[in-house]
């Protein structure tokens, strides 16, 4: 693939050599498009060496190729990381005086922007508008993330990590390009398992991994939506432009998806809570018995975190979407027993996964059946995660009440 990495000038622009070597490593034919800022930052040199090929910011150099127009034409994917504020007010409004403005104006394939500037820019109504413009057009404008920008100052505007950066784009082009189907929805995810403390340094715990719903939300994140995503104890990077939420326990992981379901269009709980916690708290670390007796533990039941948010919804037409671990046993198979707890949870759809033997816990695939609640049905063969979770949102969309 034909792939054009635009680099604005930030002082974020060191980290696209780790995004220009990324798509390198993966086979790509990458030309780098730096504007003249950029060029304070990272020589052209770098880019050269990096890339392979020689690297200009100005539409006079080679001009019996009339790069201008060649490379913009010729690309299968623009990629603009770090699109600075001035960057993206040029590419909304058409302007075109230098060559990666003019490569913006020629590419009819899909574009992605990965902002990176101070809050204070990010905020302004006018990026805000400029913003909505590009993604009206099709164009996939990546949240950026939040924490330290440049000197002392904290906040959103920080350039997402390369890898993250990396992973939405390949999400992104393994689905045929920009989908926006989610443009203007509030979604809420969950994912990870819970932990519940018998101890300082002992609990009871389960082996999500987190995976499935990270990839629920860069999908969601890649068509459009305001993603929160809810983390329990998962050791993953942050996706790119979503909004994330660590927590540990069940009891803590109940009150962020209360919260953030209160504006949600949708909720998706992927994660794995704890179904029972200890009813004790050992303030220090519980010692072995001389006798080699074990300690009695008590257990009580946490709240159905599922069941609740399906059956006191905090808006008109939410959908809820949940998942069943199952196993199969006597009384039912696999299936037969997903389709009894979505009755009794109450939810829209139910992504049901046969873990025997231990089967997709900490894998990069998966493979389901989405049931619903209209007596729907939905395969989805194995496959990467990020192909489940399109799925998903597949179904979902079709469930939204139309906007006004």
């Amino acid at each position: 693939m034909k792939v054009v990495l635009g680099v604005a000038g930030g002082i974020a622009a060191y980290k696209a050599c780790e995004l220009l070597r990324r798509f390198s490593e993966s086979g790509h034919d990458v030309t780098v498009v730096p504007t003249a800022a950029a060029l304070e930052f990272v020589g052209a040199p770098t880019w050269a060496a990096l890339s392979g090929k020689p690297v200009s910011a100005e539409v006079w150099d080679g001009v019996h190729q009339v790069p201008h127009v060649r490379i913009g034409q010729e690309a299968d994917l623009v990629v603009v990381a770090p699109a600075t504020a001035d960057l993206l007010a040029k590419a909304a409004h058409g302007l075109a005086d230098d060559l990666l403005t003019n490569t913006l104006l020629t590419a009819r394939c899909p574009v992605v922007f990965a902002p990176a500037m101070h809050t204070e820019m990010w905020e302004h109504p006018a990026t805000v508008a400029n913003v909505a413009m590009l993604r009206s057009r099709g164009n996939l404008v990546i949240e950026p993330a939040e924490g330290r920008l440049t000197g002392k100052d904290t906040g959103k505007g920080r350039l997402p990590e390369p890898a993250e950066i990396f992973a939405a784009v390949t999400d992104l082009m393994a689905t045929g390009g920009p989908r926006n189907d989610l443009a203007g929805r509030r979604v809420v995810v969950s994912a990870g398992g819970t932990r519940e403390y018998l101890d300082p340094v002992r609990f009871l715990g389960n082996r999500s991994s987190g995976r499935q719903g990270y990839a629920l939300a860069r999908a969601a994140m890649a068509r459009g939506a305001d993603v929160t995503l809810v983390a329990a104890n998962v050791e993953l990077p942050d996706p790119a432009g979503v909004k994330v939420v660590h927590v540990s326990t069940t009891a803590e992981l109940r009150a962020a998806v209360l919260e953030a379901a209160a504006w949600a269009d949708a909720v998706v709980m992927a994660a794995a809570p704890a179904d029972f916690r200890p009813t004790a708290f050992a303030e220090s670390k519980i010692k072995k018995a001389e006798d080699g007796s074990a300690p009695p533990i008590t257990l009580a039941q946490n709240p159905d975190i599922l069941k609740e948010i399906s059956q006191h919804r905090a808006r008109a037409g939410q959908v809820i979407v949940g998942f069943a671990a199952e196993t199969g046993d006597a009384t039912g198979s696999v299936l037969d027993l997903g389709r009894a707890k979505l009755a009794r949870k109450g939810c829209d759809l139910l992504v049901v996964n046969d873990v025997s033997g231990g089967a997709v816990f900490g894998s990069n695939d998966n493979e389901a059946v989405i049931v619903a609640a209209d007596g729907g049905e939905v395969p989805v063969a194995r496959g990467a995660k990020s192909q489940l979770a399109h799925a998903i949102w597949d179904q979902v969309v079709t469930r939204f009440t139309p906007t006004a």
